[in-house]
């Protein structure tokens, strides 16, 4: 996997300052937040695998950021762990019911952190609740998402691949192939909060494939603009001379020279304006078939 990203929350500079220089010999992707709203932003812009939060900041505390944190499908399953100088009973237990999953008080031994850390994102990966290369929502999490909607009228799932990515992770390596998961789901969270609504789902189901679950307004435009933006986007990726002549070159099974096309991504929409589903196997058999198409329809 990539380096995992922590988001530390923390209005003293020193300390702020400290955990981001530890952190990153770690190997870990360290930014910083000095205040809660601050901290919420770069949240939407790009989902940390781990938060650490001081209660006491200087606009919104620790607890409201969490709250903000726990009321979203989007980041809901952020693992958090508050930093703090209160060693109350009751200050613990405020932060454990709005669902942190750790509590340090301060002054803390770093290495005591450390492994706190750790575990939590291990725990987190262990539990199918998030992708380690992406940080998106994975597994239980998309299956949670996809039991409540099927109760639901109002939505629309996508169902999105990257075309040829396995052929580029061939060429490139696994750590390129790496990035590009990074890259998708960053653009993903761009455009669903450019079109679409905060309480938008986006999700990591494995590989190349993720799905967005939005309404059966934006999932169209979503759709669009996501196609238009990746196939002009994912170019930085390779190298020059292969965006120059539009592919790379592979082996097949006989050793035979192959062009392989850059990678471009298709989606595939299903709603319950469409069709009825009986249970949530047959949301993701129809968004995949809608997908196919989708495929197809391009070539």
């Amino acid at each position: 996997m990539g380096k995992a990203r922590l988001l530390v929350v923390e209005d003293d500079p020193d300390i702020s300052n400290m955990l981001k220089i530890y952190f990153s010999g770690l190997g870990f992707d360290v930014d910083v937040a000095l205040r809660g709203n601050d901290a919420l932003e770069k949240t939407r812009q790009v989902l940390p695998h781990l938060i650490i939060l001081d209660i006491m900041l200087p606009d919104i505390d620790g607890y409201e950021v969490c709250r903000n944190l726990r009321t979203s499908t989007r980041t809901s399953h952020i693992p958090v762990i508050f930093l703090t100088q209160k060693d109350e009973r009751s200050d613990k237990l405020q932060g454990l019911e709005l669902g942190a999953d750790d509590y340090i008080t301060k002054p803390f031994d770093i290495e005591e952190l450390k492994l706190r850390v750790q575990g939590a994102i291990r725990r987190s990966e262990r539990e199918s609740l998030t992708d380690p290369r992406s940080g998106l929502p994975a597994g239980r999490l998309i299956e949670e998402q996809l039991r409540r909607i099927i109760r639901e009228e109002e939505w629309a799932l996508m169902d999105l691949r990257i075309n040829q990515f396995s052929a580029f992770n061939d060429v490139y390596g696994f750590v390129a192939g790496d990035d590009v998961l990074r890259f998708s789901a960053m653009l993903l969270g761009e455009v669903v909060d450019e079109l679409g609504a905060s309480n938008d789902f986006i999700g990591h189901a494995g590989g190349d494939n993720f799905i967005i679950i939005s309404t059966d307004e934006s999932a169209p435009k979503i759709k669009k603009i996501l196609k238009e933006r990746f196939d002009e986007e994912v170019q930085t990726h390779y190298n020059f001379m292969d965006r120059e002549q539009g592919f790379i070159e592979t082996t097949n099974s006989s050793d035979e020279i192959k062009k392989t096309p850059l990678m471009t991504i298709t989606a595939g929409i299903v709603s319950p304006k469409i069709h009825r589903f009986s249970d949530i196997r047959e949301i993701t058999e129809m968004a995949a078939e809608a997908r196919r198409k989708d495929t197809i329809t391009e070539a």
